[in-house]
């Protein structure tokens, strides 16, 4: 069950990413694993800054979503490259 509620968190923070930094749409696969690698990616920062966004779906919402977006960013800045 906590596999169905991590990818469906990736889903949701991989399409507000998407929506937030106005790009290509990376399908709902794309959206998937940006989303899941954005949580990893979020939750590292945020331990390593000592920030909490709060517990729950929402703080985990959150988290993923400023991962995907850093993310994002980080493949398009290779992308240009």
């Amino acid at each position: 069950m906590d596999l169905l509620w991590f990818i469906l968190v990736g889903l949701i923070a991989g399409w507000l990413a998407g929506v937030l930094v106005k790009g290509g749409g990376f399908g709902v696969v794309g959206d998937i694993v940006i989303g899941i690698v954005g949580a990893l990616l979020g939750g590292f920062l945020f331990r390593s800054l000592g920030i909490s966004a709060g517990g729950g779906m929402l703080g985990s919402i959150i988290v993923a979503t400023i991962g995907a977006i850093i993310l994002i960013f980080i493949l398009r800045l290779i992308r240009r490259a």
